[in-house]
């Protein structure tokens, strides 16, 4: 294989436009083929960002032999169903978060990969943000002592619209799969899978969480205090306390470029970690470094995490109720 990369896109909305925007910001990578359920917006997409193919269904851009690897970015109720479709076509995928809708279907997505050899790798951008590493750099090398507690939320306020992606129950939508993942990612990366959930959603009319909230206790008792909106705009913020000190992300954790740290005794340091482009550049170059590799699965986004983090959201929804009609 050559070091350059050759990507497909399934998928046109906001986010894949995102990741193409990041795709820009490597060198070796090509934004080879895109699709989409219509062929006008395949198009426009290719012709926006340069892709030479433009595909009207999903079948053929996986069936296509000049691609290395596919991102999926349609909504969460159709990872699954997409992300098979291109391993058994034998490429290599990355999908969009959340990895599926429930913990069944990523073991299945998993098995299939596994049984391919094809590489997997869910789209867990913020691990991959220069800060974050560091910040997980900082909490290894204990830092501000041992973590006892962390606090982070993401919300935000969109207008309601029974069509819209977000309140449609049939599209797994709702602030749990869509941001409250963020926050519950980000508790993963430091105190790992919680052994007790205490969690309250606040269910619309269409019967999505319009805004839920999560308290998990881990193994030693640390804590963590979560929440996510679509209908509530909040401070989009996150704290890491530990027994020696605390760190501050001050809005957007999960793309931060800057941090403060509280140390006991000592007076706060400001750690600015800036980057240029859209922050999608830092996944997509992990998975060109794994192919080149020939790894089926990330050291940062192991397929274990995606495990791990798509029983937690099971398990609260466990508790609210609330199951989707695919399920």
């Amino acid at each position: 294989m050559s070091t350059r990369i050759r990507w497909g896109i399934i998928g046109t909305g906001r986010i894949a436009g995102e990741f193409a925007e990041g795709l820009q910001q490597i060198e070796t990578a090509e934004l080879r083929s895109v699709a989409s359920r219509r062929q006008e917006t395949a198009d426009a997409f290719a012709h926006k960002f340069g892709a030479a193919h433009a595909y009207p269904d999903y079948q053929r851009l996986a069936e296509d032999p000049e691609l290395d690897v596919v991102y999926v970015a349609t909504p969460h109720s159709s990872h699954c169903e997409n992300t098979l479709l291109c391993l058994k076509a034998g490429k290599a995928v990355i999908c969009e978060k959340p990895f599926a809708v429930n913990g069944g279907q990523v073991a299945k997505m998993i098995n299939v990969a596994q049984n391919q050899d094809c590489f997997l790798m869910e789209a867990m951008w913020m691990r991959f943000i220069p800060l974050i590493r560091e910040a997980r750099r900082l909490i290894s090398s204990e830092a501000i002592g041992d973590v006892r507690m962390i606090q982070a939320d993401f919300g935000f306020r969109v207008p309601f619209n029974p069509q819209g992606r977000l309140f449609d129950v049939s599209l797994a939508g709702g602030a749990l799969l869509d941001v409250g993942i963020y926050p519950l990612a980000f508790s993963a990366m430091f105190m790992g899978e919680p052994k007790e959930i205490v969690s309250l959603p606040a269910l619309g009319e269409t019967g999505v969480d319009e805004q839920s909230a999560y308290v998990l206790r881990h193994e030693e008792g640390q804590l963590s205090v979560l929440s996510s909106a679509i209908r509530t705009q909040t401070s989009q913020s996150a704290w890491i306390y530990g027994t020696k000190g605390r760190i501050h992300f001050h809005t957007h954790f999960w793309k931060a470029q800057e941090m403060t740290i509280f140390v006991d005794g000592c007076e706060p340091e400001v750690v600015s970690m800036p980057f240029s482009g859209n922050g999608y550049q830092f996944e997509a170059q992990e998975v060109m470094d794994c192919i080149h590799a020939g790894k089926l699965e990330s050291d940062i986004m192991p397929h274990s995490e995606s495990v791990t983090l798509m029983r937690t959201m099971d398990r609260i929804r466990d508790q609210w109720g609330l199951k989707y009609p695919m399920e």
